[in-house]
């Protein structure tokens, strides 16, 4: 992986993968974060989990799988060229060893490029295209450390890659009624794919944005109970938070732009509660 002077590390982990959809044992957690609405706090998520992992001593992986890379932004990763990028994983077989950069974050990120949103029509959904990143991901050279994705929100090509390598589908759902619509449809998607696993995709809904102060808050968290199962819904609410909306725009995840935040802490809180339940290890 590389730097900003171009130095390369590779890391071993064992690899267990079974079949192209079997669920497989190995040493990382891989989360997707995503919902099929734009808005809801994706990438602010995925920022914050990357980030918070690394403030707690180990060095995540973030994989950019959004055309619109803001994630790769506000890590301060954009290279030029689209082949040094995710796109060139898909489509020229670079590994992620050498695209993935080291952020000022301590996360290694392998950035997006608008030229992913061409994939589709490329390389089409077959298995072995859709489960391209999995395969990559439990390679015996892969990373060691704990995964997490930003999806775009559409079920295409990319998200599918996403969902056949995780271990956790991870959707936030904004305290607003589109976001809601949003993951009602990502949970039809889910369930669509059981029989293809051959059983329940993990999943866990976090509602984001919250702010008790807003009638629409609480109907929107009463609505998510009633939509989903209990267990699959996260006890951590992250709120409303100015620091936590500005911190993007500084380039900055929350831990650096404010760290005594509420925003910081709901998503330290968050990673405790992902601990606790195994998904991030």
């Amino acid at each position: 992986m590389r730097d900003g002077v171009g130095s390369r590390e590779h890391a071993t982990a064992a690899s267990g993968d079974r079949g192209p959809f079997a669920v497989s044992s190995h040493p990382m957690t891989i989360v997707a974060v995503f919902n099929q609405k734009g808005g809801v706090g994706k990438t602010t998520t995925a920022l914050n989990l990357l980030a918070g992992i690394a403030q707690r001593g180990q060095r995540p992986l973030g994989i950019d799988l959004d055309p619109q890379a803001h994630l790769s932004h506000v890590f301060g990763v954009q290279p030029r060229l689209a082949d040094d990028t995710m796109f060139g994983f898909f489509a020229r077989q670079r590994p992620l060893a050498e695209i993935g950069a080291i952020s000022q974050s301590g996360v290694v990120i392998c950035p997006a490029h608008m030229e992913l949103a061409k994939l589709d029509a490329m390389l089409g959904k077959g298995v072995n295209v859709v489960t391209r990143l999995r395969h990559a991901l439990r390679a015996p050279d892969a990373v060691p450390g704990p995964v997490v994705i930003d999806c775009c929100p559409l079920l295409n090509v990319l998200s599918l890659n996403a969902i056949f390598a995780c271990d956790l589908v991870l959707i936030p759902v904004s305290a607003d009624y589109l976001a809601l619509q949003g993951a009602k449809e990502v949970e039809r998607a889910l369930n669509a794919l059981e029989p293809v696993f051959k059983q329940r995709l993990p999943r866990r809904y976090l509602i984001t944005r919250f702010d008790m102060r807003r009638r629409m808050s609480a109907e929107v968290m009463q609505e998510v109970g009633k939509s989903f199962r209990s267990e699959e819904v996260l006890v951590t609410r992250i709120r409303e938070n100015v620091k936590l909306a500005e911190s993007p725009a500084a380039g900055l995840d929350v831990f650096r732009h404010a760290p005594d935040s509420r925003g910081a802490h709901d998503y330290s809180t968050l990673i405790d509660e992902l601990v606790g339940a195994g998904y991030i290890r």
